[in-house]
């Protein structure tokens, strides 16, 4: 088996980090495991296997014709038989498809909200799955609206699996006091819903001073992160959320919080939550996506609806007052994620299943 994931960049965020978990695993169990980056590159390509193919495409446009005759001239030559792009990566996959009819396509969907796609971009998507073998979710809602919505019924859930990161050398510090430091990995856009986490930041100041907020992940730079820096600003919040942007040291950061949130009001199965879990780390969440499927309210961290700031703002103080509390729901989250979530479990049922197509 010869397979290549396709993922539009490499900068940190879930599909990134999935399509390059995805090429270092199948790299010990395969015969040939490439990545093919083909927008931009980024952080995460520095963790990439010395044993996985690379391709960094450059592609510059929608229809960049000399990227996809890259690209067919690589899965020629590497004798690629399987094609897996993650998310909007389809799209390249499917140009490939058609100049180089050899290839098979399995497309990984990871996006949350894809139940909630334009018209435009769903008959897009629906033209293009008369052209995938196979479909892969990461929740089963998506699963269902594949089944209904697209033109291949070959469809499975493969639950999000990661590993931790030692290799990386250690360099961001989170600001604050330690030992009261709450992290959210999670990159700025509107379906983080980081203005969540800034009610309850507002709520937490009045009554825990010492407690801040630390934001890991992408800045875009575009309205809904100025909307979210000018809020800190007005709420007097300088010294009590600090935003990081994009970093390649998770773990070393993770190690360094106390308390791990998500705020989402969408998802599929976040990267974050299984990173929190390996590093023991006592969540709270918002009730979106596949999270309640991994957290029991109260057994292994807490979850409230995705309104509930109050509640929120409750379990937070629970853990704050409670060290014994923190660790005793890091422990069984990291035994629940240990346990459900592991790259060779998922990985033997998805060689079963592309076997199967």
């Amino acid at each position: 088996m010869r397979i290549a994931q396709i993922i539009d960049s490499l900068e940190i965020g879930g599909a990134e980090k999935m399509a390059v978990n995805y090429a270092n695993a199948l790299s010990e169990r395969v015969e040939f495991s490439g990545l093919v980056a083909t927008r931009a590159e980024g952080n995460l390509k520095s963790q990439l296997s010395n044993s996985v193919s690379y391709l960094f495409l450059n592609k510059k446009t929608t229809l960049d014709w000399g990227a996809v005759i890259r690209l067919k001239k690589y899965c020629r030559d590497n004798n690629v038989n399987f094609l897996q792009p993650h998310s909007s990566s389809y799209f390249t996959a499917l140009l490939v498809k058609l100049i180089y009819p050899k290839v098979t396509i399995i497309w990984h969907d990871h996006n949350g909200l894809s139940e909630f796609i334009s018209s435009e971009k769903s008959f897009a998507l629906k033209i293009a799955s008369f052209f995938f073998k196979g479909i892969i979710v990461v929740n089963y809602k998506l699963k269902s609206w594949a089944e209904k919505e697209l033109n291949c019924k070959k469809v499975i859930y493969l639950p999000n699996f990661t590993s931790i990161e030692t290799s990386i050398s250690s360099e961001t510090q989170l600001k604050g006091t330690v030992g009261k430091q709450i992290l959210c990995l999670a990159n700025l856009r509107d379906q983080k819903n980081h203005f969540f986490l800034l009610e309850v930041a507002e709520k937490l100041k009045k009554s825990h001073d010492e407690w801040t907020f630390h934001l890991i992940g992408k800045d875009f730079e575009d309205v809904y992160s100025k909307q979210l820096r000018r809020l800190i600003i007005d709420k007097n919040l300088e010294n009590h959320v600090f935003i990081y942007g994009s970093k390649n040291d998770i773990s070393n950061i993770i190690q360094q919080a106390d308390i791990a949130v998500l705020t989402s009001k969408s998802e599929g199965l976040p990267i974050a939550l299984i990173e929190y879990g390996l590093s023991k780390k006592p969540v709270v969440s918002t009730k979106v996506g596949e999270i309640p499927l991994i957290i029991e309210d109260g057994i292994n961290g807490f979850m409230v609806g995705v309104d509930e700031t109050d509640l929120f703002y409750k379990n937070l103080s629970k853990l704050i007052h409670d060290k014994d509390l923190r660790t005793q729901l890091g422990n069984s989250l990291y035994e629940t994620i240990s346990n459900n979530h592991s790259e060779k479990g998922v990985i033997t049922k998805y060689l079963t299943w592309v076997l199967s197509l």
